[in-house]
């Protein structure tokens, strides 16, 4: 077929290519993310029952996750060699990734001793070390922050103050902040492990418990070692990166969405206990829309009966998926919407913030409310939460927002938008960034095989 005589098609070219490009944030970042998923497949094979799924359905979801078979924690899933590969150094003892039995038992008794702390002291706590961290800002002016990035030195003060019983000082907490964010990015697959930045904590908490200067100690038979790996993988990685991401979904909720805010800022220091319903109200729709867990495998130890007809079998992985089960019953929507609390009760909606008590629950279930009630206080007495940015439950972009103080003039439409702007170019970057890193990062935790290499020597 010969060309038309005279047709532009260099400018036909020029506006596909354009088309493409400006069509990119909308496309590509989730392309990407099927892609990752494919090739995670593909490293680790196909591994676990997916819950809820063609199996098991919701109704049976806390059922079977509260069923004692299942037990079993990392031997016997080779998707445990990925999450010890994450979380080491010290995955081993790890409290969420201990097997079942005397250890398991001894590490949690512990943890729950750390956390018998009373609702006063937990928001005396959580408030100090909030103003601290929000006094370090310029004074007067809009500041611009990731959310994640902002909370991760409260919480570090706050969990250090738990275990040592003494103030953090200044240059620990920049050694519990580099570890935990080196973990969480990792995690994410916006980074490599870094694992000289978490050894610098593992060294100082080693000198710690060998020189006798921390309260917190594993007894006998644990050793020194063991000691300072459940001290770093518990509080120092798992909690302050889990507080600093439940705060930042639940301040860029906030950011996004100016009615919510403002009927919060109307109730805060009500004296009648109303500020603290509304807080807790926001707090639940945060961690309904936006859970902190994504999927929790546990392997069971016995055939476990879903309904006549369906059983697991013993030595099954089962893939507890939180955003799944959420997404089911009264409150299957995504919406954003704290209101829907005032009538629906929690029992009845699918809804397990912090997991399902009878099968290791979050230790910290009792304080974190309380504390997430005393920053979201300190923080929106001083600012007000301005985002246009993509929020999603991953959080890979640690949640971009203006922090806008009393008296200074709203961002406008030009800075709102090149907010939005600049956020969805970034995550096509950050969407590259995972699908390489984590390949490289799946990989080599296959090779490495940190979980099925312990336990292949003798481990009680």
């Amino acid at each position: 077929m010969s060309r038309l005589p005279g047709f532009p098609w260099y400018a036909v070219g020029v506006l596909v290519v354009a088309a493409v490009a400006w069509t990119l944030p909308r496309w590509l970042p989730r392309a990407v993310v099927r892609l990752r998923e494919w090739i995670f497949v593909r490293v680790n094979g196909v591994e676990g029952i997916p819950v809820p799924g063609p199996l098991v359905r919701p109704e049976h979801f806390e059922r079977v996750y509260s069923d004692p078979a299942a037990d079993g924690r990392s031997r016997g899933a080779g998707l445990s060699d990925l999450f010890w590969y994450w979380l080491a150094p010290g995955p081993q003892m790890h409290q969420e990734h201990l097997e079942p039995g005397e250890r398991y038992r001894t590490v949690a008794r512990t943890t729950r001793r750390v956390l018998a702390v009373s609702h006063r002291r937990s928001a005396e706590l959580a408030g100090a070390a909030a103003r601290r961290v929000l006094d370090e800002l310029p004074a007067g002016r809009t500041s611009q922050v990731r959310l994640r990035d902002l909370m991760m030195p409260i919480w570090a003060e706050v969990y250090h103050e738990l275990v040592f019983a003494e103030a953090c000082p200044a240059d620990v907490r920049a050694l519990i902040v580099a570890n935990a964010d080196d973990v969480v990015t990792a995690l994410k697959c916006c980074g490599l492990r870094h694992l000289d930045r978490r050894d610098r904590l593992t060294r100082h908490l080693r000198a710690r418990v060998e020189a006798g200067t921390a309260p917190v100690t594993l007894p006998e038979p644990f050793t020194a070692e063991e000691t300072t790996w459940y001290l770093q993988g518990t509080f120092f990685n798992t909690a302050v990166v889990q507080m600093s991401e439940a705060m930042a979904h639940l301040l860029l909720a906030l950011a996004q969405h100016p009615s919510a805010q403002r009927d919060l800022i109307a109730t805060l220091d009500d004296l009648d206990g109303e500020g603290d319903r509304a807080l807790d109200r926001v707090i639940d729709e945060a961690l309904r829309v936006h859970p902190l867990f994504g999927v929790a495998h546990r392997i069971t130890s016995g055939p476990i009966e879903v309904e006549p007809g369906v059983t697991i079998p013993a030595g099954s992985v089962l893939l507890f998926n939180y955003l799944a089960f959420q997404r089911t019953g009264p409150a299957a929507d995504d919406t954003f919407d704290p209101a829907r609390w005032l009538t629906l009760r929690r029992g009845d909606a699918h809804f397990v913030p912090f997991g399902v008590t009878a099968n290791r629950a979050c230790p910290a279930r009792g304080v974190a409310p309380v504390m997430m009630r005393a920053v979201t206080r300190e923080v929106l007495r001083r600012y007000a939460l301005v985002s246009t940015v993509r929020h999603t439950r991953s959080l890979p972009s640690r949640g971009p927002c203006l922090l806008v103080p009393p008296g200074a003039p709203s961002p406008g439409g030009v800075r709102r938008w090149w907010m939005r702007w600049t956020d969805r170019w970034a995550d096509v970057r950050r969407s590259l960034v995972q699908l390489v890193l984590g390949t490289w990062m799946v990989v080599d935790a296959r090779r490495v095989r940190l979980c099925t290499s312990y336990f292949e020597e003798v481990r009680p």
